[in-house]
């Protein structure tokens, strides 16, 4: 029997991946790339709320904001960590993203302009990243099968907790419901976005759903994050910016208007309102913080060699 073979039978079975299996370069190739891609995606995505975090209106507010940015970081190391075990180094992976030679959600490259954003992240990005990321709880390979777990818990309440930010709005003042519907019309489709591009557009799909990577199509997916925000925003008194959207009987789902993947590949492509900023950002981040990453190592080298000596 055939390596080729031995693995896809274990997949075929949901039986887990581990780093040291025999695996299809094609396959270790593709989880390189998504899984740095969304490693980058959680420490960028840290940049638009900490926007918002030394003007925050209530101490409450900032601690949570704060708390909210540190899991993020969090899921960025166990992400990395994941990656690393298919043979790329850190070092390697950031180098990439500095270099723009890898991509992160195109989402965080929108501008947070008020403190509703921080609501409709939670609900609308933090919303659509849990429709993708929990069947990646099943993912056929185990250490990022692993760490999603995790994350997908703490993603599930930083939705609520965006939620909670907009419905307090939406039972607030007039200039309150506003900046809420505002914040609401801003990130709907970017969110919308989130989920790639539609299924007879996606070259990496295929492979992907094949080998249980993913579970589920970009269009699948975009479609029960639809039906869900539809009734969720009912809760809050706003609307989704959607002419179009209406109940379909024979599909039982809704029906929404064209998306403007114009404006995707664009963002994608680097033109986004805040692209240049993200990663300058980083990568002055990255800069400022080398010296701590070599005291780290200095000290970790010295445990070492007290430990060998004793």
């Amino acid at each position: 029997m055939s390596f080729e073979k031995t693995f896809q039978d274990k997949v075929d079975q949901d039986i887990r991946i581990e780093p040291k299996d025999w695996m299809p370069d094609a396959y270790r190739k593709t989880l390189i790339r998504q899984i740095s891609q969304h490693a980058h995606s959680e420490i960028v995505g840290m940049l638009p709320e900490a926007n918002w975090i030394t003007r925050a209106p209530s101490l409450k507010r900032k601690a949570t904001l704060i708390a909210k940015v540190q899991d993020e970081a969090g899921h960025g190391l166990y992400l990395y960590s994941a990656a690393e075990t298919l043979g790329i180094s850190r070092d390697e992976m950031l180098g990439q993203l500095h270099s723009g030679k890898t991509k992160y959600s195109s989402i965080f490259n929108y501008p947070t302009i008020t403190w509703a954003d921080m609501g409709a992240i939670g609900w609308l990005v933090d919303g659509a990243a849990i429709m993708n990321q929990v069947p990646l709880c099943r993912a056929s390979f185990g250490p990022y099968a692993r760490a999603m777990v995790r994350i997908c818990k703490e993603e599930s309440f930083h939705q609520r907790q965006g939620f909670e930010i907009l419905l307090v709005l939406s039972k607030g003042s007039e200039a309150q419901r506003r900046m809420c519907q505002d914040a609401i019309d801003r990130w709907w489709w970017p969110s919308v976005m989130m989920f790639g591009p539609n299924d007879d557009a996606s070259p990496n799909s295929e492979l992907s759903m094949r080998w249980k990577i993913k579970r589920f199509s970009n269009d699948e997916l975009r479609q029960k994050f639809i039906d869900v925000c539809v009734e969720q925003v009912k809760l809050l008194g706003m609307t989704l910016p959607d002419p179009d959207l209406k109940w379909n009987e024979e599909k039982q789902h809704y029906d929404f208007g064209p998306i403007d993947w114009e404006e995707f590949k664009n963002v994608i492509s680097g033109n986004g309102p805040c692209n240049k900023e993200r990663l300058a950002a980083r990568v002055q981040a990255h800069e400022e913080g080398a010296w701590v990453r070599e005291a780290a190592m200095a000290h970790a080298e010295k445990k070492n060699k007290e430990k060998n000596a004793a």
